[in-house]
């Protein structure tokens, strides 16, 4: 008899259990790469957050709503984004595209960043659609395109480096306008933008945006715009909207991050901004899932951005300041790594700064029977050996041209003095080493 039931048990279980929209999707290099951090680095530039407090006015804001009088902050708000904050949210964007934005229709507040491309990706993107994603990318795209039903498609940015032997420059890696046309046709649904670019630190020019804003108008493509990171522009370079371009409003939704804006990514506060025929099916998808975000941070969330309105391109408002701090960061990195013998390519805007690691080979093992790519087996080296933690380029491309792009790792500089000076002992030391072997 109890043969017979477990025997039954068995033969019931034997279908597959998770759902066809998870295949292939199960790996992701976070998980690995962050449990070699915790375990063997002494200094991670790994992962893109600071390990620098936010700024007082924001943390002042957030203790204020969780102590002051007001009890209704610690309940539900408004499903689609807190009162105060849409509103300012709002006013800011008028201001920055130049147009009006209705509070109540044209911004939704999500949890971080993250959910809102899932939001964007499940409300617009439909089985059969192709959606064009540009390398290196930031790697959750991919996968989100493939869990809508929809089939990605790749354009990388190809490096062009300076003939004069000087460093290279995000600004370096451009897209083949005729390789990008040829990418649309009558399939393709949207377009992944991602300026300023996490992993490169690009930030498009206004040339390369009219570019792409062209072939979505004359497509008829929608474009899926991550912005998280713009603020964090370097060297006077300007970031520009693509939904302030002629024709990007009706077809482009603008994804934003508190937590990118405010140095505070545990906040989880993020939003999605358009016009409200795309909105209104975000909105769908959003209250469906979620629904809804935690009051108290979007109430302080919505202090730091009336304090930033007031102070919008003056010398002390934070998002003057915070760009200045980490253009000082980047370049002590550059030079440390520079000393070292990698070569930096000099990020225009966000955390991060990639590396070529092509004059290593000799350094790092070969591991035989092992498809592992050299910019895989080089950071588990790095962490193991040096204590020094970072992130491999191939990671952000897909399988079709990873390989292509195996001489590069990314670090993050958006970190304390201390940690960047720990940083740069290491690689001292390391230089050190090299100079007596």
């Amino acid at each position: 008899q109890t043969h017979f039931l477990s025997h039954s048990l068995q033969a019931k279980m034997s279908r597959p259990v998770q759902a066809r929209r998870l295949e292939g999707i199960d790996k992701n290099i976070w998980v690995e790469f962050v449990k070699l951090a915790a375990t063997y680095s002494k200094v991670n530039l790994g992962q893109g957050f600071p390990d620098f407090p936010p700024p007082d006015f924001l943390t002042e804001a957030f203790a204020r709503a969780l102590s002051g009088g007001n009890h209704m902050l610690h309940q539900y708000t408004r499903a689609f984004g807190h009162p105060p904050l849409v509103k300012v949210l709002a006013q800011f964007f008028e201001k920055l595209l130049g147009r009006d934005v209705d509070p109540m229709t044209n911004v939704m507040v999500t949890v971080g960043a993250y959910q809102a491309l899932f939001c964007c990706f499940q409300a617009l993107v439909d089985e059969g659609d192709e959606v064009i994603i540009i390398e290196p990318f930031f790697d959750c795209y991919e996968p989100m395109v493939k869990m809508a039903g929809g089939t990605p498609v790749f354009v990388p940015l190809r490096p062009n480096p300076p003939k004069d032997g000087k460093w290279m420059s995000s600004a370096d890696w451009q897209l083949d306008p005729a390789e990008l046309a040829s990418k649309f046709n009558k399939r393709t649904k949207a377009i992944v933008l991602n300026s300023p670019n996490n992993p490169l630190g690009k930030v498009f020019s206004r040339g390369e945006l009219g570019l792409i804003a062209e072939l979505c108008v004359k497509h008829d493509v929608l474009c899926i715009s991550d912005e998280v990171y713009e603020w964090l522009v370097y060297d006077g370079k300007q970031h520009i909207r693509i939904a302030s371009l002629e024709g990007m409003w009706d077809r482009t939704v603008i994804i934003g991050s508190a937590g990118k804006t405010f140095s505070a990514t545990g906040w989880k506060v993020g939003w999605v901004v358009g016009s409200d025929r795309l909105m209104q099916h975000v909105r769908t998808v959003h209250q469906n899932s979620v629904y809804h975000c935690a009051t108290i941070a979007q109430e302080a969330v919505a202090q730091g951005f009336q304090r930033e309105l007031m102070l919008y391109g003056k010398p002390e408002s934070y998002f003057v300041q915070l760009p200045k701090e980490l253009q000082q960061k980047r370049d002590w990195l550059v030079q440390s790594l520079d000393g070292v013998g990698m070569k930096p390519i000099i990020p225009e805007g966000t955390y991060f700064l990639v590396a070529d690691i092509s004059q290593f080979k000799s350094d790092v093992p070969d591991v035989s029977n092992s498809d592992e790519p050299y910019d895989h087996r080089f950071a588990k080296w790095m962490v193991k050996n040096k204590g020094l933690a970072a992130i491999p380029l191939s990671a952000f491309y897909s399988e079709g041209h990873k390989n292509n792009y195996t001489n590069f790792i990314r670090f993050c500089f958006a970190k304390e003095e201390a940690t960047l000076k720990a940083a740069n002992d290491i690689l001292q030391k390391w230089k050190q080493e090299k100079a007596s072997s």
